[in-house]
């Protein structure tokens, strides 16, 4: 499904450097979506130190004023608990919900928050290969828990800056389509949903359709997913031709996966954009939106088939 490594997004992107080593996980190769790291421990668990003790945080939320010392060290990743909260313990690869300000530690510009997404709360995937920043903030504390997290330079790359991240997990997001039920468009294929919500495709008699097609099996009402927006979602793909599973993000631990909605294949991105959070949808793709134009691919000849759930969806700062 994906037909290339997820870009370097922004501020928050380019922090995956702080959990490098920590697991053994590598970058996304350039076909297929990363597995996802099992959540059973912290992977990074930063303590407290002298800059992170150092900086002040005046309100809450997408509202509060953080003031980073001018003189702060910035000789460590360091976490301080500002407040605990008395939810769910977060772990990496939960979906959730989070009210942050990512603070540039020399100017005291904030340069990335929460305040961009809808209702001031940011839909976060806790996946290290593209959000390792937050893990770093949110990790192995509960829910409600709000955390300064100082960041040295070194952490971004050559030329880095020092930053500080203020951020809280204010709830857990929902990992499967809430939606409301559609009924189903003919000559498209029947989906069934286990107890958990996986899906299973029974593909019609005929031929696979010319052009890609899109049905609403579940129609949701949060936001609108965008050209180019990050998004979280679960999915099958199968062939049309015998209806055999060939990518599944349930097929590892039913884990959500997350990409820009440009880094997947035509037919792919066609399904997505446009669809609002919550809903799930089934694409039929022929292979000229699919897999045709790489040479030697398995999936080159083949027509597919996608059941989708959106269940987050995040502008990508420029």
């Amino acid at each position: 499904m994906r037909k290339r490594p997820l870009i370097v997004l922004s501020t928050v992107a380019a922090a995956t450097l702080l959990l490098a080593g920590c697991s053994g996980s590598s970058a996304p190769s350039s076909s297929g979506t990363p597995s996802p790291t099992a959540s059973s421990e912290c992977l990074l668990d930063a303590k407290p130190g002298e800059t992170s003790d150092a900086v002040v945080v005046e309100g809450e939320g997408v509202d509060a004023k953080v003031t980073v010392p001018a003189d702060a060290p910035f000789a460590d990743v360091e976490r301080t608990i500002i407040s605990e909260g008395d939810g769910d313990e977060v772990v990496a690869n939960d979906l959730v919900g989070v009210k942050f300000q990512i603070v540039d530690a020399a100017t005291g510009e904030v340069v990335d928050s929460s305040a961009r997404s809808e209702g001031g709360e940011a839909s976060v995937l806790l996946d290290q290969n593209s959000a390792s920043l937050f893990i770093a903030a949110l990790e192995c504390q509960p829910l409600g828990t709000q955390v300064v997290l100082a960041l040295p330079g070194k952490v971004f790359g050559e030329g880095g800056t020092a930053k500080v991240v203020y951020a809280e997990a204010v709830e857990q997001l929902p990992e499967v389509a809430t939606g409301k039920d559609v009924d189903p468009t003919p000559g498209m294929p029947t989906v069934k949903l286990d107890d958990n919500g996986k899906p299973s495709v029974k593909i019609p008699d005929g031929d696979a359709p010319t052009e890609t097609k899109v049905a609403v099996l579940k129609q949701g009402d949060g936001a609108t997913v965008g050209a180019g927006d990050l998004v979280v979602v679960q999915y099958l793909g199968v062939k049309w031709s015998d209806g055999e599973e060939f990518d599944s993000s349930w097929s590892r631990d039913a884990a959500p996966s997350q990409f820009q909605t440009t880094g997947v294949v035509a037919g792919f991105q066609k399904a997505l954009e446009g669809q609002k959070v919550g809903s799930q949808v089934v694409v039929v793709m022929p292979p000229s939106d699919g897999y045709g134009a790489s040479e030697g691919h398995e999936l080159q000849k083949e027509s597919l088939v996608f059941v989708v759930d959106i269940l987050a969806t995040t502008p990508v700062q420029q």
